[in-house]
């Protein structure tokens, strides 16, 4: 589905020229003349981005801007406003209503459409940071992983990370402690990879305890020895101290039996173009997937490295 845009310019001709170069960039274009129009619009549309004109009628962009960031169902959306005064104070009142860029009248149809590319990136970028670790989410690991595979000659390697007996550390302790731990191990993962700079460098939270981490093949097999040792490091303070000292939690199941769980521990699968080549995302995705499965075979943090050739 086309990403929505509504222009919003009191001149007709202006609305139309935009109208015309976003269109053909393939994004689904609407128009409005005047505030009110402009509030009611978005209000429908519920649009992606807005390219607000200033100086209008009955309402001008700042005031559009204020209230369209003060409704719910406008306030995410991306705002560019459009003016014929370059001042630096005309930018700073825009900003200040709560525009993300300003774009100055006359301008060239390839620098608009590349700041409401940009725009546009950034807003999707910030809807998928998870707001529990601020990491990245599952675009950004989408788009990383296929800028890597597109480039035949890149090396990297995926690393596949989620905890073991969670489910359990969650029912015993509430969510809240179930999200502090995954903030730990939020933690531990970019305090591990910190310490292992190479090309790529990333770490995104799929949800829940699963995270990728992209590093490079030579570095993996350290970089998850430094996660798994971190980890084990730290997981005993996520315990009250009469669970810490018997190393384990009791949980009833539905038929009221006890389970005896072991505490926390992380699994770690790889995926690497060490010994092969990595067609797509998918494929990636099923070798790490495939070696945490074996990771999770062991008693305790393990990690597990794809090694065939073939």
């Amino acid at each position: 589905m086309p990403e929505r845009i509504l222009v919003v310019d009191d001149d007709h001709d202006i609305a139309r020229y935009v109208e015309v170069n976003l269109t053909l960039e393939g994004y689904e274009v609407h128009l409005e003349h005047d505030g009110e129009g402009a509030l009611a619009t978005a209000l429908r549309l519920q649009p992606d981005l807005i390219l607000l004109d200033v100086m209008m009628p009955r309402l001008d962009g700042y005031e559009v801007c204020k209230r369209l960031r003060h409704d719910p169902r406008t306030a995410n959306a991306s705002i560019i406003m459009l003016t014929a005064k370059s001042l630096s104070a005309e930018k700073v009142l825009g900003l200040t209503a709560g525009a993300d860029d300003y774009i100055a009248k006359p301008f060239d149809p390839p620098e608009l459409v590349a700041r409401v590319a940009s725009a546009l990136r950034r807003s999707r970028q910030m809807r998928e940071v998870s707001p529990l670790t601020g990491l990245p989410g599952n675009f950004q690991i989408s788009f990383e992983l296929d800028r890597l595979i597109s480039d035949p000659t890149s090396r990297f390697a995926v690393v596949y990370a989620d905890l073991d007996n969670f489910k359990a550390y969650n029912d015993h302790y509430g969510f809240l402690r179930g999200d502090e731990a995954i903030k730990t191990t939020a933690r531990v993962l970019t305090q591990a990879q910190s310490r292992h700079p190479t090309e790529p460098d990333f770490t995104g939270h799929i949800g829940g305890d699963d995270f990728v981490l992209l590093t490079s093949p030579d570095i993996a097999p350290d970089l998850c020895k430094d996660i798994v040792d971190s980890f084990d490091a730290v997981v005993a303070t996520l315990y009250d101290p009469e669970d810490r000292a018997r190393g384990c939690i009791a949980v009833a199941d539905r038929q009221g039996k006890l389970h005896s769980y072991p505490l926390l521990s992380i699994s770690l699968g790889v995926a690497t173009t060490g010994h092969r080549r990595i067609g797509s995302q998918w494929e990636a995705s099923s070798i790490a997937t495939e070696m945490k499965t074996l990771a999770k075979r062991a008693a305790g943090s393990s990690f597990e490295i794809d090694r065939r050739r073939v």
